[in-house]
């Protein structure tokens, strides 16, 4: 399926002015775009964040992961480098959904990790797919990028779709006691490059 574009719209936000576009996906998935810049005429490959929504980081400030904090330092980098790209996918909790996260949530509140309590709920660790960003990057004329992540299986995900990317920029968000176990599960089990864990 094709992604269907809405948009563009001015989105004056805390962190400057971006242009924001939205976009109806695979399976009723709407996802978002908000753009600084004109990444399609930039000289070299432009800052890209793809980021998974998480109701409960982004919006409502949880503790328990780093979502939120890093969507916010990815919009800051954006906007100090003047060109750049957040592609926000409707896909919660790592693909599950918004009811099935709380649920491992109260697998994790009884000793299970993110990637156990996603397998004893019958999903696999990691559920999302990045097809629809690839076409979301393609029909704004982003080329090269530099991907900020500490997710490799996104850099592999994407380049598989055609998205050319340039440069993993890391995207480190300082941890606090109620994320230092998810952390950690994400750098041993989930191969992301973080401090946390042998991974």
């Amino acid at each position: 399926m094709d992604i269907v574009r809405g948009g563009p719209a001015l989105l004056p936000t805390v962190f400057g002015g971006f242009v924001a576009y939205a976009y109806d996906g695979t399976g009723g998935a709407q996802h978002a775009a908000i753009v600084r810049g004109d990444p399609s005429s930039a000289a070299g490959p432009t800052l890209v964040r793809v980021h998974s929504s998480c109701v409960t980081g982004d919006i409502f400030g949880s503790l328990r992961c780093d979502c939120g904090a890093q969507l916010h330092a990815a919009l800051d980098m954006i906007s100090r480098e003047g060109v750049g790209t957040i592609v926000y996918l409707d896909q919660e909790g790592r693909g599950i959904g918004l009811t099935n996260k709380i649920r491992a949530y109260v697998l994790q509140d009884g000793g299970l990790d993110t990637v156990q309590a996603n397998i004893a709920l019958g999903f696999q660790p990691d559920e999302r797919r990045y097809d629809d960003a690839a076409q979301i990057l393609d029909d704004l004329g982003v080329d090269g990028v530099r991907l900020l992540t500490n997710n490799p299986r996104e850099v592999d995900e994407l380049s598989a779709y055609g998205v050319v990317v340039k440069e993993r920029v890391p995207l480190m968000v300082e941890p606090n006691p109620h994320n230092d176990r998810y952390l950690a599960v994400k750098a041993r089990k989930l191969n992301h490059h973080l401090p946390n864990g042998d991974g």
